[in-house]
């Protein structure tokens, strides 16, 4: 067994303090049993890479009312140093050493034959074109017999009087007015707010209106953990955990307060709700760790 590490045990004390478990911790964080068995005891190598080292050791912080920033700078020599994930897919093609022969001589059999080919073609050609030409000649030759005559329509419009033409001008106004208005409602569609930073480093909160919709969709570009929770920390996705490129994690909150969208490595995802994108107010080069707040709101 690992013996602990000055980290690892102030870790674990302040777990034992609150009478914690490690399976009691594993249900609040919704990270494995195994990694955080694995702080405790400095034992890095079993985590998914280093990047999530300082993310799973924030959240077990957090967890036991420890300052994640605190511990993070005074066991900084027991932590691994943060690395940006990068995911890199490398396809090596191997060419064939032979290929066949997409075509092959003509035999002379067929060489021989293709004069008298050529010539039936032109024939068969001739024979078509004189056949349309002869066509057209006699279709042109017909009498048109449904030929109508043409009826002339008096479409001159009265004079308008001062008073009738004061009438219309109202009128349009009128109409421009409402379509104006109809336009305005059919305009009116969700609206979400600029991200507003909150002082722990990690949190940025919007808020969504205009719509009765809540659903999230993020879109993973490489490996990252994602989780999403409703206003009561309650999981809401199928499963809080690390997600690889191509995957998407779809959540639809509707009739929650709002919802909280952790994100490991926020560079390899990008956040959309009710399929518009979400803007982050921090960027993922200074803040790779992020907590994402949608709160929803009826009012406009």
């Amino acid at each position: 067994m690992l013996q602990l590490t000055e980290l690892g045990a102030r870790l674990k004390e302040a777990r034992l303090s609150k009478g914690y478990s490690l399976d009691d911790l594993q249900e609040i964080t919704k990270i494995q049993k195994r990694y955080l068995s694995a702080i405790e005891e400095g034992n890095y190598s079993i985590m998914p890479g280093t990047f999530y080292v300082r993310a799973f050791i924030k959240q077990y912080a957090e967890a036991v009312d420890l300052s994640a920033d605190e511990l993070l700078e005074t066991y900084k020599s027991e932590v691994p140093a943060n690395k940006t994930v990068e995911s890199t897919t490398t396809a090596t093609i191997q060419q064939p050493q032979s290929r066949r022969s997409l075509s092959k001589m003509p035999s002379k059999g067929f060489m021989d034959l293709m004069p008298k080919l050529v010539v039936a073609l032109f024939i068969i050609i001739a024979i078509v074109a004189l056949w349309v030409l002869f066509q057209n000649k006699a279709d042109n030759s017909k009498p048109d017999n449904n030929t109508e005559t043409p009826v002339t329509v008096d479409t001159k419009t009265p004079p308008t009087t001062g008073k009738n033409k004061d009438n219309e001008v109202a009128g349009s106004k009128e109409q421009d007015k409402n379509d104006e208005e109809t336009t305005k409602k059919e305009k009116k569609q969700q609206e979400l707010s600029k991200g507003t930073l909150v002082n722990d480093n990690e949190t940025t909160n919007y808020t969504l209106t205009g719509t009765e919709e809540f659903k999230i969709r993020v879109e993973v570009t490489g490996d990252t953990w994602v989780g999403v929770q409703d206003e009561n920390r309650t999981e809401i996705s199928d499963r809080a955990d690390v997600y690889h490129a191509a995957d998407v994690v779809e959540v639809d909150a509707k009739g929650k307060q709002s919802v909280r969208i952790r994100l490991g490595a926020s560079a390899n995802a990008k956040v959309f709700v009710n399929d518009e994108k979400l803007k982050l107010a921090a960027s993922p080069s200074e803040r790779s760790t992020q907590n994402i707040v949608i709160n929803f709101s009826e009012k406009e």
